[in-house]
């Protein structure tokens, strides 16, 4: 079983879609949103990556300059 949005699928029927294809572009843009909750995920990783780089670079530099 696929996954799909319910109300795209429905969108595309209300505007005169068939069925076929309403349900294969609903099941393409469930793929679209999975893969970007994906990307905001590494994003995020990023974010702390880049964090604690700077914090570690701070301490670094006040106990050589200190």
């Amino acid at each position: 079983m696929s996954i799909m949005i319910a109300e795209v699928y429905e969108a595309f029927l209300d505007s005169g879609a068939s069925e076929t294809k309403a349900k294969a572009a609903a099941e393409a843009l469930a793929g679209y949103e999975s893969l970007f909750s994906q990307l905001e995920a590494g994003q995020m990783l990023l974010k702390w990556m880049i964090g604690f780089n700077l914090a570690f670079t701070m301490a670094v530099l006040w106990k050589v300059f200190s």
